[in-house]
């Protein structure tokens, strides 16, 4: 539905870890990622402090914004190599009116609704990083039968699936189970974790 850059617009490719938007930050430009992967979420001193999900190319990079003629919600970096295209956004948006009006209507709305979902996955992050991965391990475990055995789980997924769903960089995660343990708050290493202190935790998670 969307348009393609022109091949007249030059590819570069950029290395992992380079900002492409920074959120709250106007851009004439609107990028086109032809390959590569990203990582979205919001930046901190040393990359992502919290990341709330990924893009592959190819595909446009918020268009949503562009769309609505907004600013970024989030940060983008790139989490590998990347080849992209830069398009001048009045070309862009030249290309969007040339489109039906039913197209353009339809666009617009789904522009407004994926910006919602947007807003929503950026306001959870007004709860800390330990906050939240204390919820769900929590869940992982619930319902809890017995006081006296600390339940028990296994990470089945990796923890950089883990960390997406929490909203946090994979670092982040780790860096936080580690302290949950020095807390004695949990227990064990690798992905086989004991719950030791589930009061400890329901605090923690503000349950």
């Amino acid at each position: 539905m969307l348009p393609l850059p022109e091949a007249t617009h030059r590819t570069v490719t950029l290395p992992a870890g380079a900002v492409l938007l920074r959120r709250g930050t106007h851009s004439d430009v609107i990028y086109h990622v032809g390959d590569g992967r990203l990582a979205l979420g919001l930046l901190g001193r040393e990359g992502l402090a919290h990341q709330l999900g990924w893009l592959e190319g190819p595909c446009w990079l918020d268009p949503g914004s562009a769309v609505l003629g907004l600013e970024p919600l989030m940060d983008v970096v790139t989490d590998s190599a990347v080849e992209l295209q830069a398009v001048p956004l009045a070309e862009f948006s030249a290309s969007l009116d040339a489109l039906p009006s039913p197209t353009q209507s339809l666009l617009r709305d789904l522009a407004r609704a994926h910006r919602q979902q947007a807003e929503l996955a950026v306001s959870r992050l007004g709860k800390d990083a330990e906050a939240r991965c204390a919820e769900w391990l929590l869940r992982q475990v619930e319902p809890i039968t017995s006081a006296e055995v600390p339940p028990s789980l296994t990470l089945r997924e990796r923890k950089r699936a883990i960390a997406a769903q929490l909203g946090i960089a994979p670092e982040t995660f780790s860096r936080v189970l580690r302290q949950l343990r020095e807390r004695r708050l949990i227990s064990g290493k690798g992905r086989q974790l004991s719950l030791i202190n589930i009061d400890g935790l329901r605090a923690l998670a503000g349950a």
